[in-house]
């Protein structure tokens, strides 16, 4: 089935019935996806002071009251712990699982926070005719730890996370002007070119997601990534930490127009 032009709810729903379950890339066309991250409310004063220094990888989009499963301003009727396709669960630090639903995970003490995703500026880049590889190919988009280091607070601190697309030469000034139009996604690139500048090694062995090929004639452009939480999450070791597994996003009923920085 072709998910590029269903609307937000009918994937919510289809995912929240185990329906689907692969990475949400090039889904729902238009609409802003988000990257998950719920932690005990101890942490959260500290991990919304980190989203704060750190926009380009953590641009908040909502943050739920305590204890709260809906995000209902991007998101009304929503339920955080069944409407991704796959999430991850880390205790100290230590990833435990990945699952399908983990409502039976739930506390009461819990604060989730939705941040914006690389995903949602695929379609407008796709609409000026720039190809995105890993939509092309069906799989998930290359991620990679750099050597970036984000701004501390509070407990916590460590590298950024980075998304790549390969993207042509003659192409890379209309894809910095695309993403620059949303902000509240990632906005403009963080690196172009060799990613050994970066601390990356071999664009061929991603951290998390899938290898794609680069064609003679492009370039590797980087993009801050919401997985940095989950970068964090292992040197930081919090003691309960809900995210989604990379790739696997909340799709939102908010539009990218309505993003605009």
């Amino acid at each position: 089935m072709d998910f590029y032009h269903q609307d937000p709810k009918t994937v919510r729903q289809m995912i929240r019935e185990g329906k689907i379950t692969s990475p949400t890339s090039g889904m729902c066309a238009g609409y802003a996806q988000g990257n998950l991250v719920v932690l005990p409310k101890e942490y959260a004063y500290d991990f919304l002071l980190f989203t704060q220094r750190n926009p380009k990888p953590c641009p908040v989009l909502e943050v739920s009251d305590v204890g709260s499963r809906e995000f209902p301003l991007t998101a009304k009727g929503s339920d955080i712990t069944r409407d991704i396709p796959r999430y991850r669960i880390y205790e100290h630090g230590e990833l435990k699982g990945e699952y399908t639903d983990v409502s039976k995970f739930w506390r009461e003490d819990l604060v989730s926070f939705l941040l914006g995703c690389s995903f949602s500026f695929e379609a407008p880049m796709i609409e000026e005719g720039i190809e995105v590889r890993h939509i092309t190919l069906g799989c998930n988009v290359p991620m990679f730890i750099t050597n970036i280091q984000c701004k501390p607070a509070g407990v916590f601190h460590g590298p950024m996370v980075v998304s790549m697309r390969p993207i042509p030469y003659e192409k890379v000034v209309k894809a910095v002007t695309v993403t620059e139009r949303l902000p509240q996604v990632h906005g403009t690139p963080i690196h172009i070119g060799d990613p050994a500048h970066i601390g990356i090694k071999d664009l061929q062995k991603p951290d998390f997601g899938d290898p794609v090929p680069i064609h003679d004639g492009e370039v590797p452009v980087f993009w801050a990534c919401g997985v940095t939480p989950q970068a964090v999450a292992m040197q930081v070791k919090p003691s309960f930490l809900i995210t989604h597994s990379p790739g696997h996003m909340f799709i939102t009923d908010v539009k990218n127009s309505q993003l605009g920085g």
